[in-house]
């Protein structure tokens, strides 16, 4: 701790100041500081994994793919058959989930096609457990 001894405003006496001389202070820390980032070991940023080696085997069966396709009025297709009505396409979608492969279900929808009937299809595959299915021609609609 340091004092500094000045002058009084406005008289000759002197006046005692006791204030804490921090330049040491701040010295002192700046080189612990600079050790600490020195003595830090250097940080690797990669994952060691264990990825299999060699090639995966082929595939034993080519599952079917069916084509459901649904236009703009909302009319779907099963593999360019037209469906009457929703209990001919579950029962469609109740055939192919209980096979033992199931087809591949491709879902075309055209850009006008309503959202309810599109949701509907995809309500009913889920339900009746058909699981391979995927959206298909999507892409054209992107901007």
């Amino acid at each position: 701790m340091s004092m500094s001894v000045g002058a009084a405003s406005g008289s000759d006496e002197l006046e005692v100041m006791a204030e804490m001389n921090t330049t040491p202070l701040i010295d002192v820390m700046l080189v612990l500081l600079i050790m600490l980032i020195i003595t830090i070991p250097i940080q690797l940023h990669n994952v060691n994994l264990n990825l299999p080696s060699g090639n995966p085997p082929p595939q034993i069966v080519i599952p079917e793919v069916v084509e459901v396709n649904i236009n703009s009025a909302g009319l779907i297709s099963w593999n360019g058959e037209a469906i009457p009505n929703r209990d001919v396409l579950e029962a469609k979608l109740s055939g192919a989930a209980a096979q033992e492969t199931q087809p591949e279900l491709h879902l075309r929808a055209e850009r006008d096609t309503p959202y309810k009937v599109v949701a509907a299809v995809l309500a009913s595959a889920q339900r009746l457990g058909a699981n391979k299915l995927g959206l298909v021609g999507n892409e054209k609609f992107a901007q």
